[in-house]
């Protein structure tokens, strides 16, 4: 038979407190009352008061460690870091798809709508590199033909 006790604990112990749950037993536990009272009236387990004790004597610079705030913006730049991530392994993966899918001189096409899209775009495929066919020696500039997004 299971007791009433362990079926309490184990709920607790997956249960998740608001911030201002946090600080509102905080500020209960300030004027003298034990953890034993903390526990039974908040419904919480003991190493949870403790551990809220710790941390705010760390958010107020009392005891060194990671404070409250420091501990939400890693978690946001470990969130946005993840994000990113996965945008890039999405970018690589059409680049991969477009390298086998599009014939080299579609890719000029792809060019254009990419610099009409904002993104920088270093290397015009390549059509700049060398003097395109038809174009004269001695002529200044050079001419692709309108295929190249620098073509000035």
């Amino acid at each position: 038979m299971e007791s009433g006790w362990l079926t309490r604990q184990a709920s607790h112990s997956l249960r998740r407190h608001s911030p201002s749950f946090v600080v509102r037993s905080s500020i209960c536990s300030r004027p003298g009352r034990s953890v034993a009272e903390l526990v039974r009236d908040l419904e919480i387990s003991d190493q949870t008061i403790y551990n809220w004790r710790r941390q705010e004597l760390i958010d107020t610079g009392q005891v060194s460690g990671v404070t409250s705030a420091d501990q939400a913006e890693l978690v946001a730049a470990r969130r946005r870091i993840a994000e990113l991530e996965t945008e890039l392994a999405v970018h690589r993966r059409a680049a991969e798809l477009l390298k086998e899918v599009v014939p080299p001189k579609d890719r000029y096409a792809v060019i254009k709508r990419m610099a009409a899209e904002g993104l920088p775009v270093e290397v015009c495929g390549g059509c700049c590199r060398y003097p395109p066919p038809g174009t004269t020696p001695g002529v200044t500039g050079h001419r692709c033909h309108g295929r190249c997004v620098t073509s000035g």
